[in-house]
């Protein structure tokens, strides 16, 4: 058992009590938090917690046996801040922090700036030394930005690591963040994906709220492993070429009694009035954006992981809920702002200051909102009024499309618009097409569970969809699963189907994917002005009684047009004529109906000759056979090279770059 000091020995300097007084140490968890050092010749952990009302703060923990009464903090200043250290105690140590507050009753509350914690439902946090990691992505972040740009490619696999793969053999173990580095990266780089998001890793008690319910925002979860493990992961994904962003969560946390809530007998990080501190949708709490220690905690855990443990981009949930005071509430049951307005000003200047720190502080990586309205200029800068993001989830391009989708051919016609109106405001956000986990749980069904008629004719009409939305201007984001078509909604407690993934359909549905990131990523045309309207000219807009689609997709000057036509009917039609920018051999690229993806094989074999007929705004046109519930795609070979590569309809495969 450690000793108790007697008083603390502080390592906190008055540029740290400065800073922290202000709510502006951007490198809050060197301040805060457990840290293994050596003191006047004495190593040991240093512990300092935020608790401005407490009236006792000690640590207790495996060291000193629970004991509340062997390492009381001292207080230090004005700040708020208690602190001590305890020699002997290092890497691996369980504690606690019992908590005397105002209200003279003690709350025994894990560390908010801890690094490491329990498995749970165990709740103490743990002392982790993060210190002295030898990272091997060097090349990785020096050219990082050229990845994260709106000019670049970027696919995205959605992964819930605890139900991506288990030890079926080991009672159903989830995956270690070292097994992951292999299994995963190796998988997601075979499919082509540019990066990996993992749905939220910070520590959280319940395994059912996927993460999104995280109550130790400083600490990977260790159902995985312990920190450095996952650094390992992350540097495994570096080293392959991939970047790694996590989802994050700054709008609620849940009111566990170890947690954050009255965490020194005060609503300290939350708001007191639960019309304005109480999701009723999660029943979980909201952060009191308006106090800048609490805004400053937030913003520090968000450069915490993209400094720590080299994060290429966060994705921020719920946004949504954070910009307005009456989401999900009825009238009376929320607090209006200072101009009787229902827009949080506090979280938008939160929103607006955290993306100002990132982008200054790490200008390649990239901040993504999830926001579901249509809240003006999410992806805009902040010095011309915008939120701030890098990118926006395009959640009504993605509702729309799923709604057509869920149709019968038949009936599709009548709702052409839900697959044009995206366009209407497609260059507004620079946007990421999502099909996340959302869309397949809750009863609406898997991917294929989604699509109309007959099995064959589900898998043929997920590939045509997934061929629409690689096309489409707007980056990509899939959700695990959804790449080979499991047939059952996703579920968190178990892993993936991937018995199915062998079966023929399955498998064809996976090389699609496969080739479309391939096709995606090798032709500039199809990325580089993703979010620019010279990017893109719809060619066949108006074919609602033949259900087709057809537009052209530009990049830089110099690189080859790309042409995308979609057949979202039963029907094969037969030379369609095509409008063209220019006469010449356009080879097939795409062909969602080829055997190889599990089609019928038919198509154009491999090319079209367009002649110069104008048809009807296009200088040059083609006669193209449109395969039954499928999309195409097609590229100018530039002066008709003989030598150029060439893709027939039975082998799509050999496009890949």
């Amino acid at each position: 058992m450690a000793r108790a000091t007697g008083q603390a020995r502080g390592i906190l300097g008055d540029i740290d009590e400065h800073l922290l007084g202000e709510g502006t140490h951007r490198e809050l968890w060197r301040a805060l938090g457990a840290h293994v050092l050596e003191t006047d010749g004495e190593r040991g952990t240093h512990f300092a917690v935020w608790a401005p009302n407490a009236g006792r703060v000690t640590v207790v923990g495996d060291f000193n046996h629970w004991d509340t009464n062997s390492h009381p903090l001292q207080r230090l200043g004005d700040t708020g801040v208690w602190e001590t250290f305890v020699p002997g105690v290092g890497e691996g140590a369980s504690y606690m922090y019992d908590v005397t507050g105002c209200d003279a009753v003690v709350r025994r509350k894990s560390d908010p700036v801890g690094f490491g914690a329990q498995h749970p439902p165990q709740q103490a946090s743990v002392v982790r030394d993060i210190n002295g990691y030898g990272w091997h992505d060097n090349d990785w972040m020096e050219r990082r930005g050229a990845h994260n740009r709106t000019n670049a490619p970027i696919s995205i696999y959605e992964v819930h690591l605890g139900s991506w793969r288990r030890r079926a053999a080991e009672d159903d173990r989830m995956l270690s963040y070292r097994e992951a580095a292999v299994e995963l990266v190796d998988y997601v780089c075979e499919l082509g994906f540019t990066h990996i998001e993992f749905m939220p890793l910070s520590e959280h008690p319940f395994d059912g709220s996927w993460g999104y319910q995280p109550v130790g925002l400083f600490a990977p979860t260790i159902r995985h492993g312990p920190a450095h493990e996952f650094r390992d992961l992350v540097d495994a994904a570096h080293q392959a070429g991939l970047g790694v962003i996590l989802d994050w969560v700054p709008g609620h946390f849940p009111s566990d009694a170890h947690g954050l809530g009255q965490f020194d007998g005060t609503a300290l990080y939350e708001h007191a009035d639960p019309r304005e501190g109480y999701h009723p949708d999660w029943n979980t709490l909201i952060y009191n954006y308006g106090r800048v220690e609490v805004s400053n905690y937030l913003l520090a855990n968000a450069l915490y992981w993209l400094r720590e443990y080299h994060i290429d981009g966060l994705r921020v949930d719920a946004v949504a809920s954070m910009l307005y005071r009456d989401y999900s509430r009825k009238a009376g049951e929320w607090v209006p702002n200072v101009h009787g307005g229902r827009e949080n000003l506090e979280a938008i200047d939160f929103l607006r200051r955290t993306n100002t720190e990132v982008y200054a502080a790490e200008p390649d990586a990239m901040m993504i909102a999830e926001e579901s309205t249509s809240f003006p200029g999410v992806s805009r800068r902040v010095d011309q009024d915008g939120l701030g993001f890098g990118y926006k989830w395009n959640m009504g391009w993605m509702n729309d499309t799923l709604r057509y989708m869920a149709e019968d051919p038949v009936n599709r016609k009548y709702h052409h618009s839900l697959m044009t109106f995206g366009l209407h405001y497609a260059f507004s956000e620079n946007f990421v097409l999502p099909i996340s986990h959302d869309e397949v749980v809750h009863g609406k069904g898997s991917m294929l569970q989604r699509m109309p008629g007959s099995a064959a004719e589900r898998f043929a009409n997920l590939r045509a969809y997934y061929g629409f939305m690689w096309g489409h201007p707007g980056k990509k984001l899939l959700f695990m699963g959804c790449e080979f078509g499991q047939s059952g909604e996703w579920r968190q407690s178990g892993e993936l189907a991937w018995d199915e993934s062998r079966r023929p359909a399955n498998a064809g549905l996976q090389r699609l994917v496969r080739d479309l990131n391939a096709t995606y990523r090798s032709q500039p045309a199809l990325h580089r002005r993703d979010c620019e309207h010279s990017g893109f000219q719809w060619i066949a807009p108006l074919e609602s009684d033949t259900s087709i689609f057809a537009w052209l997709r530009r990049g830089d000057d110099g690189d080859a047009p790309v042409v995308v036509v979609c057949n979202f009917t039963p029907v094969e039609r037969r030379d369609w004529r095509c409008g063209l920018p220019r006469a010449g051999r356009w080879r097939e690229l795409i062909n969602s109906d080829a055997g190889i993806y599990g089609g019928g094989g038919r198509g154009n074999l491999g090319a079209v000759l367009a002649t110069d007929s104008p048809f009807p705004d296009q200088p040059a046109s083609a006669e193209i056979t449109l395969p039954p519930l499928s999309t195409l795609m097609f590229v100018h070979d530039a002066d008709d090279d003989p030598a150029a590569p060439r893709t027939s309809s039975a082998q799509p495969g050999e496009a890949r770059s």
